[in-house]
């Protein structure tokens, strides 16, 4: 069995109670060494087989996972993050599939949301906005040109931009064109839950300059969106003037 597990953002203690299990479990582990914390493989066996698949091409990842198979091995490909997220793992398990190598996947916390606990931000605010975009710009991978980043910023929702702090000034010029106004909130998140996180915050018109000046370019998340200043409302579901299965109203709005 092949176990598809995400590692969470980078804290060895934000994997999931299960995908800790699977590796302490694992014969075989094949990690991103490129984003994953090492750390993480503090977990595993000291027996087990270790491969960093930061120098690997996909056909090398499937050699190991086919010779672990034919043995009998429990086999544990550690992703980043979320794997659903920007994490290849399609390729993979069509392969696997046309293989005949049963796999699963183990879900993880994603860098979007390791960035808002870093933050101490509410993605979606009451009077904000209800919507987050997860995104990138167009690099090595393309994007849909519906998906470009001034056709999204026209929603004026929360957006996490992935993979693209590189292109900070295209980046910000492209969202204001889209509609945001120079003044709205934009916070860089370098390496969230890592001992050496990074966090900047500004604005649309001035987080280019504070990113270049701080040397980050890559491995950060961009959050852009009012959700990141402090003009809310209070949320319906606690308030006393509203009923819903488990409370009555205790007053009238």
């Amino acid at each position: 069995m092949v176990h598809i597990v995400g590692a969470g953002p980078g804290d060895p203690e934000l994997i999931t109670v299960k995908g800790k299990r699977l590796l302490a479990e694992a014969d075989v582990v094949i990690y991103a060494g490129s984003l994953v914390n090492p750390a993480l493989l503090d977990f595993c066996r000291d027996d087990a087989k270790i491969y960093n698949s930061a120098g690997m091409t996909l056909d090398e990842v499937l050699a190991v996972t086919e010779n672990a198979e034919r043995e009998k091995k429990n086999v544990v490909r550690l992703h980043t993050g979320d794997p659903a997220l920007y994490g290849a793992i399609k390729e993979q398990m069509d392969a696997f599939a046309a293989k005949g190598i049963a796999f699963d996947v183990t879900p993880g916390v994603s860098s979007f949301l390791g960035a808002a606990a870093s933050l101490k931000a509410e993605y979606t605010l009451p009077g904000v906005t209800q919507t987050v975009i997860i995104t990138r710009r167009e690099g090595r991978t393309a994007v849909p040109e519906q998906e470009n980043l001034t056709s999204l910023a026209t929603h004026g929702a929360t957006m996490c931009i992935f993979l693209s702090v590189g292109q900070i000034t295209e980046v910000m010029a492209e969202l204001k064109n889209g509609g945001y106004d120079g003044t709205t909130p934009v916070a860089v998140v370098k390496k969230a839950t890592w001992p050496d996180e990074q966090i900047l915050r500004g604005n649309i018109d001035d987080i280019a300059d504070k990113v270049k000046n701080a040397a980050i370019d890559k491995t950060a998340m961009i959050v852009v969106g009012n959700c990141l200043a402090s003009d809310y409302e209070l949320s319906r579901l606690y308030a006393d003037d509203f009923s819903h299965g488990f409370r009555t109203a205790r007053s009238t709005p």
